[in-house]
């Protein structure tokens, strides 16, 4: 009787070899790329032993006892064909790397973070996410030939632009040194995880609330919004919630050793408590410190604002169903086929009315500030005194 032919991964060795071959692919995606050599001559680079390298180097972590020098570079290629059998490999080339499938993404997901890791590197200058871009965009670009351009093409993007320098690197090459909390980046994220207090330095105030000089603060968050990067962070002395931007800070940041680091948990209950007051209020700012306890104690007295904006503004001021969790918006009566006015109500901290104001402002002679009485006065000096600088020019 004939015997059954034996499988080539039927030995232990051959069979473990194949399963940490496979783990390797998982666990460094990307090996094999010219990113992955320590040497910088990277011209003429020999993948397979990058991926026996990396092989050997998990093997080890794993205590699993491999023979000297094994495996053959000859067998690691023969293994790789047997994953493209499979297909757990594609049958295609990687250039830059052996990786597999799609990792925790399908393709569809893939591509939707593709795009908005595109538009954070490009637009919003994060510094991390350009590097992370460019190394996957090249591990990548097997697979995009093959769906034939469709996973680089950016059918989703996010054209906020940062209006300061953000990117070190960037600085560096265009002669733009800015000294500023951007070069700590990699620090600020590591206390943030950690829940770890850091010292940081404001060198500018540009809204008179004396915050300058140097602080001891827990890093809650960075946050992208509209055209820059702020970092949300708690005072350690007394809990106050503060947004800053990033670039008004200097790059002095150190770790603040005798104060313990408090955790996940803790960090989670502050970001927690700096969304509600981001959700009560009208913008950024997140108030001074009395006032923002009573308003998280539910004790402070929000004021009414209301405005009336007419045609054409007011049909986009409809658009906006959610521009605010509390807000009421009533019409006036239908002229022309069109209201001939809307007003818009929201009952907001006094720390946000003049971040709601400067939103106001932007719609010029098609808005009317009804109440509170402080914000009609005001509004009435400043185009007053716009009128009068145009006045002046005549």
């Amino acid at each position: 009787m004939s015997k059954k032919p034996t499988h080539s991964y039927t030995e232990r060795l051959a069979f473990e070899r194949l399963l940490l071959l496979i783990a390797t692919l998982l666990k460094y995606p990307g090996v094999g790329s010219p990113d992955f050599l320590d040497s910088s001559n990277n011209e003429n680079h020999d993948a397979i032993s990058s991926v026996k390298a990396y092989l050997q180097k998990l093997a080890a972590e794993l205590k699993i006892e491999l023979p000297p020098e094994y495996p053959a570079l000859s067998t690691l290629r023969k293994d790789l064909e047997t994953l493209r059998r499979y297909a757990i490999l594609d049958q295609r080339m990687y250039r830059w790397g052996y990786y597999l499938g799609t990792g925790a993404l399908s393709i569809t997901e893939l591509k939707v973070a593709f795009n908005a890791l595109a538009s954070q590197a490009q637009y919003q200058g994060d510094a991390q996410a350009r590097r992370i871009y460019e190394s996957l965009s090249k591990r990548l670009r097997g697979l995009d030939k093959s769906l034939e351009g469709e996973l680089f093409y950016p059918t989703r993007q996010h054209l906020n632009r940062a209006i300061i320098y953000t990117d070190p690197e960037e600085m560096a090459t265009q002669g733009e040194n800015r000294d500023t909390l951007f070069h700590q980046l990699p620090l600020l994220e590591q206390a943030i995880i950690q829940g770890q207090a850091i010292e940081i330095s404001r060198t500018k105030d540009l809204y008179g609330s004396n915050h300058i000089g140097r602080f001891q603060v827990f890093p809650l968050q960075l946050i992208y919004h509209d055209i820059a990067w702020y970092l949300l962070h708690e005072i350690c002395e007394d809990g106050h919630l503060i947004m800053g931007r990033i670039n008004r800070f200097n790059s002095h940041c150190y770790p603040v050793r005798k104060i313990p680091p408090r955790g996940l948990e803790k960090q989670r209950e502050s970001l927690v408590t700096a969304y509600k007051l981001l959700e009560n209020g009208w913008g950024l700012n997140l108030g001074k410190l009395e006032p923002q306890r009573l308003e998280l104690a539910g004790n402070l007295e929000f004021i009414e604002v209301k405005v009336r904006f007419y045609p054409p503004v007011s049909e986009f001021i409809l658009e906006g169903e959610r521009r605010h969790p509390r807000q009421k918006i009533t019409s006036g009566c239908i002229e022309n086929g069109q209201y001939s006015y809307i007003e818009y109500a929201v009952d907001l901290p006094g720390r946000s009315l003049n971040e709601f104001s400067r939103w106001v402002y932007r719609y010029m002679d098609k808005a009317q500030v009804l109440s509170p009485p402080k914000l009609v006065a005001e509004h009435r000096k400043y185009a007053q005194a716009l009128l009068d600088r145009y006045r002046n020019l005549v």
